[in-house]
């Protein structure tokens, strides 16, 4: 049956374990799974062996000391440069190019990171500083020799910092003599300046000399080519009226006499025919039009004499009749009016459409000119222009050539200012000073670095020599190792003695071990369904873990909450408790058919009963195996509450799964830091291999620390290290009256 167990209690932590099935054989590659580091466990080693970790950090401490002490003070010297990518190109076009690519100038500043570093300027400063004749830098030999050396030691201090961002490149010199150390510092950083303008120098000459090879024969070409065109157009008659060689003249015929006159008359003609236009417009217009206002107001007069005779004439209209004389008179006034008003229309609009039909005619002959004229010169400007294809080729020739060589001798003016007052590409920031301390050796960064190496071995050793004993130490190493829960732990006392002796300590229910082993006799409640099991086996892998002194306080812990408890003392070969009644024990049962009342003794711990062993038999195996063990532990269970078998040792005998496989559970005892987990494990096999079902286990002798809440606040008593042979029971029976289990 599975069960999770929460006990809590002084000496005992919460526990959280699987129990294992009974009638499950479980071999040894199934339970020991190997030692496991987690922090817990870790801070467990370390105070366990914290003097060793604690020794091997005093080691790296003095290892660090004694490094600092013996190791050459090295002095720095640093200097910081400015680069300034050169900006001086040979043609426009190289000039385009390298302003659209933006890895110029990182590339430039890698290659001065490299040229800091070449074999050509560590030379050139040994040789500027004269480095050769100081023997502490070049050493002893020829000038050749020393040379080598001096240039490979300031090669060999030489560090240089390349720049990530900006145009700072930072480099150091290392020696052991500060002022030499600013001295080769500043001395590379002048002769890297020096060794830059002296290549710039010749790199502006053989620009200077490429260019003025380039120029002489361009202009033998543009003088050659000028020739040929002045002649060409000499030949042919061609007269260019744009400056010669300005280079503007567009095509061959657009500076000619014909083309400029065949200009001036289309312009012309397209003047005519917009009057022409315009003129037939105003024409047409006035001769469709009515009225027009010079016609308004010639007639203004008349019109308004006219007006007024017609208003009066309606006036007398109501009065008289149209026959009448005054009627009459005013009719012929009005029809006089009206026919002056037509002879002032007619006049007034012919002359008018004299005038416009003038002007129409005169830009109508002026139009018809004009293309006359155009018509007989489109003939010489084609002529002109069949005659001109060879003249535009040459005249091209000339402008390219003459561009050409304008470019080129810009451009070598240019070179010849640039070369000695443009921008200097390196500059220096800041200079070396000496060094007024060393960076290394560097005492506390040793120290730190002695400290934490020490820790880290003393640490790994810890866990190596952790992991070698492979021993069951802590809880956690009962349930990670031998896959069992754990019911208690019984602390070990520091000093021998100090708590006094095991029945001592027991009596008290409020020390330390006896605390421990109420919170184990607690767990043992959940361990199976029924409750605490009616009959219990202690057992453990090897003698002296404690499985006696767990047997007894077990029994006493029941004991003290009421129940009637038997211990059966059935280690036949090495009994642990005596009565001074050796005729009486398990012995004489096993090998007759008494009672249990008649064996049974009181001890001097109420409601407790102690069965003792007896004679020691020849044969306690054979004796074991028989029916009558179980008979005993079954007229036991109905007289007890609760039985306790405190058996033998597992390892190399046979008595203890014997023993296992009558009895309801065992409970197996292990000693903190002494009980190999290989060992266990196999005396665990060999106990669920008779079918017995292991409740769980007990660490007995702990110096765990890590316990539950307020495990600080107790100072645990001790199990006896060395437990004496014998544990003496004292047979106890009341005056007067005979004690009785029921």
């Amino acid at each position: 049956m599975n069960r999770d167990l929460a006990i809590g209690g002084p000496g005992n932590r919460a526990l959280s374990d699987r129990v294992v099935p009974p009638n499950r054989t479980i071999g040894i590659h199934e339970r020991h799974q190997g030692p496991r580091l987690d922090l817990p466990t870790l801070l467990r080693i370390v105070r366990e062996w914290r003097w060793l970790v604690l020794g091997a950090a005093a080691f790296g401490l003095a290892l660090g000391v004694v490094t600092t002490l013996l190791k050459t003070p090295l002095y720095k010297a640093w200097v910081t440069l400015e680069v300034n990518p050169p900006r001086v190109e040979i043609t426009d076009e190289q000039q385009r190019e390298r302003s659209s690519s933006g890895d110029d100038t990182w590339d430039f500043l890698q290659t001065q990171v490299g040229l800091l570093g070449s074999r050509s300027l560590a030379e050139r400063v040994a040789q500027d500083l004269n480095l050769v004749s100081n023997p502490a830098v070049a050493g002893n030999g020829d000038a050749t020799a020393r040379l080598k050396t001096a240039a490979s030691t300031v090669a060999g201090g030489l560090q240089v910092t390349a720049p990530e961002e900006g145009r700072l490149i930072r480099f150091n010199y290392t020696s052991a003599d500060p002022a030499l150390a600013a001295q080769i510092a500043n001395g590379v950083a002048d002769g890297f300046i020096n060794s830059n303008l002296q290549r710039r120098f010749e790199a502006s000459n053989y620009a200077r000399r490429f260019l003025e090879r380039q120029i002489g024969r361009t202009r033998n070409d543009l003088e050659r080519s000028e020739k040929q065109l002045v002649s060409y157009a000499q030949s042919q008659g061609i007269i260019n009226l744009g400056e010669a060689g300005d280079g503007k003249s567009g095509s061959s015929d657009g500076g000619s006499l014909q083309a400029e006159s065949l200009s001036a008359l289309n312009s012309a003609l397209a003047e005519a025919t917009a009057k022409r236009v315009a003129a037939e417009g105003a024409y047409r217009a006035a001769l469709s039009s009515g009225p027009t206002t010079e016609v308004n107001t010639s007639t203004q007069a008349l019109r308004q004499s006219r007006a007024a005779l017609e208003a009066e004439y309606q006036d007398k209209r109501t009065l008289l009749k149209p026959d009448h004389p005054d009627m009459l008179s005013l009719r012929s006034r009005i029809d006089e009016l009206d026919r002056q008003i037509a002879r002032e229309t007619a006049r007034v609009s012919g002359g008018r459409s004299n005038s416009l039909a003038q002007e129409y005619r005169a830009a109508l002959a002026a139009e018809r000119a004009l293309q006359g004229r155009v018509s007989g010169l489109k003939g010489s400007v084609l002529d002109l222009r069949g005659r001109s294809v060879r003249y535009n080729i040459l005249q091209r020739e000339v402008d390219t050539n003459r561009a050409l060589y304008d470019a080129l001798l810009q451009r070598y003016k240019e070179i010849g200012v640039a070369g000695g007052i443009g921008a200097a590409p390196i500059s220096i920031v800041d200079r070396a000073d000496v060094p007024g301390a060393p960076f290394t050796p560097n005492m506390p960064l040793n120290l730190m670095i002695g400290l934490g190496l020490g820790v880290l071995a003393g640490v790994g050793a810890a866990v190596g020599f952790e992991f070698l004993s492979d021993t069951v130490r802590t809880r956690e190493d009962v349930r990670s190792k031998l896959q069992v829960a754990c019911l208690g732990s019984v602390p070990k006392h520091g000093g021998r003695g100090a708590g006094g002796p095991l029945v001592d300590e027991l009596r008290n229910p409020s020390s330390p071990v006896s605390e421990a082993y109420t919170a184990v006799t607690a767990a043992l409640r959940f361990t199976t369904e029924e409750g605490v099991p009616r009959t219990l086996l202690v057992t453990s892998t090897r003698e002296s873990e404690g499985k006696s002194s767990t047997a007894l306080a077990v029994s006493q812990s029941f004991a003290r909450q009421g129940r009637s408890v038997l211990l059966i003392d059935a280690d036949l070969r090495k009994p642990s408790f005596q009565t001074g009644r050796d005729e009486q024990g398990l012995t004489g049962l096993l090998t007759n058919h008494d009672q249990l009342a008649e064996q049974v003794v009181p001890t001097q711990f109420e409601n407790m009963w102690l069965l003792p062993c007896g004679p020691l038999p020849p044969n306690p195996a054979d004796l074991l195996s028989t029916r009558r063990f179980g008979a005993i532990l079954e007229e036991a269970a109905q007289q007890f509450d609760v039985v306790v078998v405190d058996g033998p040792p597992i390892l190399g005998l046979a008595d203890a799964p014997l023993l296992s496989a009558s009895v309801h559970g065992v409970l197996f005892v292990v000693e903190s830091g002494k009980t190999r987990t290989r060992a266990a494990v196999e005396s665990l096999n060999r106990v669920e291999a008779s079918g017995a079902h292991v409740l769980g286990a007990v660490l007995t002798k702990s110096t765990e620390r890590d316990g539950g809440a307020g495990y600080y606040s107790y100072r645990y008593g001790q199990v006896e290290d060395r437990r004496p042979n014998k544990l003496v029971m004292i047979a106890h029976q009341p005056a007067g009256e005979e004690q009785s289990p029921r």
